[in-house]
């Protein structure tokens, strides 16, 4: 799509580090920064339950439903945003934003088969896939013990366990759609610095 041939993504799974990375390429290079996790509040607020019934259906379960009870499998294929429920709502704030500067936008909404047919050139988007170790680590860096929507569950620890095994199995399908569709992925494991990972997007990028 011609109008979003300023736009520069960075997807992958959660607890890859794409914030930080589309921060700090934002202020060195001065782009706008348009994060979709800020952005999934006033997004469901935008659908209904036409279009977007996993959503909704999502909003409508307890907590140890969503959580606990059901499988990671189950939680994989029933995850709105894992299924591209509201993607059509990036690109409509994305168009809204100027062209000058570019923009890069981040987050785990931003599935390769959703945004290849957007891309002016393969070199403009990149995908952070975590082994399961550094995203463990990069959570627990940044989490409270007690606090999280685990801990709102009757079985924090199942929650927990569920949770990881759905996100494994989602950076897999990353991983199969990236390389399907000749995209850019990059793996980030504990041996990752935050200055490599920053300097293998910027090469992905030809910056």
């Amino acid at each position: 799509m011609a109008d979003l041939r300023h736009v520069y993504w960075i997807g992958g799974a959660p607890g890859a580090g794409k914030s930080t990375i589309a921060r700090r390429l934002a202020a060195r290079y001065g782009w706008h920064h348009y994060a979709t996790d800020d952005t999934m509040r006033a997004h469901t607020a935008r659908t209904t339950p036409a279009s977007a019934p996993m959503l909704h259906a999502f909003r409508s379960m307890d907590m140890d439903e969503r959580w606990v009870r059901r499988s990671p499998n189950v939680m994989l294929e029933t995850f709105h945003w894992f299924r591209g429920e509201g993607f059509e709502l990036i690109a409509e704030d994305l168009l809204d934003l100027p062209s000058d500067p570019p923009v890069v936008a981040d987050g785990f909404r931003l599935l390769p088969h959703l945004v290849e047919p957007l891309l002016k050139a393969v070199d403009q988007a990149v995908w952070l896939l975590p082994t399961p170790e550094f995203r463990h680590a990069a959570i627990e860096g940044r989490s409270t013990p007690g606090e999280g929507f685990a801990w709102r569950t009757s079985d924090p620890a199942r929650a927990a366990r569920n949770l990881a095994e759905r996100d494994r199995m989602f950076t897999n399908r990353l991983r199969e759609q990236t390389s399907r569709l000749g995209l850019r992925a990059i793996e980030v494991d504990s041996a990752t610095s935050e200055e490599d990972l920053l300097r293998q997007v910027t090469t992905a990028f030809h910056l």
